[in-house]
């Protein structure tokens, strides 16, 4: 096991900050409770209290660990944050959000990953995209993507099963060599919840190797009633079994600024069914039966987080 790095090599406390150095010897370390896509974690004692620390056992480790903590730091300082699923399944009173929300949501995650998959000189790979690494900011109207943690090189030969089974592209979970499709399977079943508001595979229930095995076998979550079929289609295409059949987030990008634009395919409306924001793009193909117009309206008009 690791020490604790050199003073050298630590971060300075900004002035302000309400944060406390925490000395190495004050934590009592006592068992491995796991280990991540660097370094292992471990339970242990601070000042009479049940922690978790992270021990680096190698410079690659010490290096990918500052760019996760520097990308982590950047997003939660950026102001108060829920995370996604906390807002779709978690908060008590449940708050209702509106069809606007649901899409910029997806559109923002996307392009965050877009900017990843076309990093220079090399490209990343998130690998691990799913709510809990979903952050909204600024009234829930900003998204920011955390947890770089298994964040790789695009051009990395890649074998091992990282991410969670519900968002997770079968390749990886196969063991097979995967690319950054994996991350456009992801960003599928997340279009998915948001709009559904129900978490994906739910009703397999039971261990994790259950939802691989159905998702192995073709399973998808259920199509969405009333879903405008351009939306649809982006969102079957990503869940692919095929990776090459995916769309490339830059093409997902490009599809999703035109949806946004196009106010027939996105029902901006200010008050949904509390439980049901898909409930917006039923009311959408009621209206359009009826011949009435719906006027999209912007975030700051919708319910604020």
């Amino acid at each position: 096991m690791s020490q604790a790095l050199p003073p050298s090599d630590m971060l300075e406390t900004p002035p302000g900050y309400p944060f406390e150095e925490i000395n190495y010897e004050d934590i009592e370390v006592e068992e491995v409770v796991g280990r991540g896509a660097f370094g292992v974690v471990c339970k242990a004692k601070w000042k009479g209290n049940d922690v978790a620390i992270k021990t680096i056992e190698s410079e690659s480790e010490r290096k990918a660990f500052i760019v996760e903590v520097l990308l982590s730091f950047a997003a939660l300082m950026a102001c108060t944050l829920h995370t996604l699923p906390t807002l779709l399944h978690g908060a008590e009173p449940l708050p209702y959000y509106t069809a606007s929300h649901a899409m910029s949501w997806c559109f923002q995650c996307a392009q965050g990953v877009a900017y990843l998959h076309g990093m220079k000189p090399k490209a990343l790979i998130h690998r691990d995209l799913k709510p809990p690494n979903l952050l909204l900011v600024a009234g829930g109207t900003v998204l920011k993507i955390c947890d770089f943690g298994t964040a790789c090189d695009i051009q990395t030969h890649m074998t091992n099963n990282k991410g969670s089974a519900a968002w997770m592209a079968p390749e990886v979970f196969e063991g097979s060599n995967y690319s950054e499709k994996c991350d456009v399977f992801s960003w599928g079943i997340i279009l998915w919840e948001v709009i559904t508001r129900r978490k994906p595979f739910d009703e397999i229930g039971g261990p994790a190797f259950r939802i691989m095995w159905a998702v192995h076998n073709g399973t998808r979550p259920p199509l969405i009633k009333n879903l405008p079929k351009p939306i649809e289609s982006l969102m079957t295409r990503c869940w692919s079994k095929d990776p090459s059949q995916r769309p490339s987030m830059e093409e997902i990008v490009k599809i999703m600024t035109h949806l946004m634009k196009v106010k027939h395919h996105l029902p901006l409306l200010c008050h949904l069914h509390r439980h049901e924001p898909e409930a917006a793009f039923h009311l959408l193909s009621s209206c359009r039966e009826q011949k009435l117009l719906i006027y999209p309206c912007g975030l700051s008009h919708g319910t604020v987080i």
